[in-house]
């Protein structure tokens, strides 16, 4: 005969293991019902210290296939190479925003911008920014063509810009646009005034 102690303990463990079952089923189903807040991927950048200046953006537009100038003011540093890392940073979060003209996938950012003298542009995206960017022969051409005109505009004397992802060279952004070469500034200069609309 088994000690009544012992089949009191062992009702006690079985309501202990049923209780704790029920209550593990309604937290899955309510961990499963509750929506996932999407995080913001982007890697933080320090803050910038010093004045504001006001500054022109470049902002492709997908609906109608235009480069639109828009004025910004931001702060910039003092370093030539900074600056132009910060007016990049400028346009992206423009294009990472929720109501974005121009739409760029989550986590894209300017790793870094090499001035190198004389006259070239060396812009570094990190692999997000391509690896998620929209394939087209129209999109890529946009996001090239802003990021060159708005560097050139804001940092006078670049005369040819190189983009590269990671460090390393890419044939393509994402298919399309062709990445393995240099960008003439003027030709660039030439495409995106003729991508401006009309007033």
């Amino acid at each position: 005969m088994i000690p009544r102690h012992l089949v009191i303990a062992m009702s006690v463990l079985l309501v202990a293991v049923l209780g704790l079952s029920g209550y593990a089923w309604h937290m899955r189903k309510t961990a499963a019902a509750t929506p996932v807040a999407s995080t913001d991927t982007r890697p933080l950048a320090p803050p910038i210290a010093g004045p504001t200046e006001r500054v022109t953006l470049y902002v492709a537009h997908d609906d109608n296939g235009s480069l639109r100038a828009e004025s910004a003011q931001i702060p910039l540093p003092s370093g030539r190479q900074q600056r132009a890392e910060e007016l990049l940073r400028a346009l992206l979060s423009l294009y990472l925003d929720k109501s974005s003209p121009h739409v760029l996938g989550s986590g894209a950012d300017i790793r870094s911008v090499f001035l190198v003298d004389p006259g070239v542009a060396v812009i570094d995206l990190n692999s997000a920014f391509a690896d998620t960017h929209r394939s087209g022969v129209l999109v890529e051409e946009l996001t090239v063509t802003s990021l060159i005109y708005t560097i050139s505009a804001n940092t006078p004397g670049i005369l040819k810009v190189k983009i590269v992802v990671d460090g390393k060279e890419r044939d393509t952004l994402a298919g399309h646009a062709d990445l393995s070469d240099f960008y003439d500034v003027t030709a660039v200069n030439q495409l995106a005034t003729l991508l401006q609309p009309t007033q």
